[in-house]
């Protein structure tokens, strides 16, 4: 059974174009959106995904009606072939039910790992440019040598409880933790 999904982005787009060019192409059964692709609740998509079985197609109008992104769209794709679903674009002339389809769609699946190992590599680049420069990334430190020293002092002392030496330093107790032993040793960070 061909299955048709249409969505547009906003609510002066009409649905028609595509559920017509969906009807033509054979869909017996046919789900909408009408809200913005990057939207990750569709709730048309979702009754699709639900209704479609092993030997079904779902057919699109277009690639980017179905994935927010290049990585989104073969991740759904993948999913579809896994319960034995087809996927066919009208627009791109792309149906993963012939070889030629599944083809064209391993190219599109090669392309996304490839930009997001090239995204991978400017990242881990960029950070250690940072580093090179002296500047650290992530989240500042909670506690100062200055406090770490006092939670080592206040740690030794058996007179004082945990929960007190973080209401003093003004810290969670796995802050504390991450910073000094329950001995008062203080840990490398």
């Amino acid at each position: 059974m061909l299955v048709g999904y249409a969505r547009v982005s906003t609510d002066d787009q009409n649905l028609d174009l595509q559920l017509d060019a969906l009807e033509q192409a054979g869909c017996e059964r046919l789900f909408t959106d009408e809200m913005s692709g990057a939207k990750s609740e569709r709730p048309g998509l979702n009754d699709a995904l639900g209704f479609v079985r092993s030997g079904d197609t779902l057919v699109v109008w277009r690639l980017d009606r179905l994935g927010r992104s290049l990585k989104d769209l073969v991740q759904r794709v993948e999913q579809l072939r896994e319960r034995g679903v087809g996927f066919r674009s009208l627009h791109e002339n792309i149906d993963t039910t012939s070889s030629v389809g599944k083809f064209q769609f391993h190219v599109f699946s090669a392309l996304a790992e490839f930009e997001r190992e090239l995204i991978r590599e400017r990242t881990l680049a960029g950070l250690q440019a940072a580093r090179a420069r002296g500047r650290m990334g992530g989240r500042k430190r909670s506690m100062t040598p200055e406090k770490v020293k006092m939670a080592a002092r206040l740690m030794r002392n058996p007179n004082i409880q945990v929960e007190e030496i973080c209401r003093i330093l003004g810290v969670s107790r796995t802050t504390l933790y991450r910073y000094v032993t329950p001995e008062g040793v203080i840990r490398q960070y």
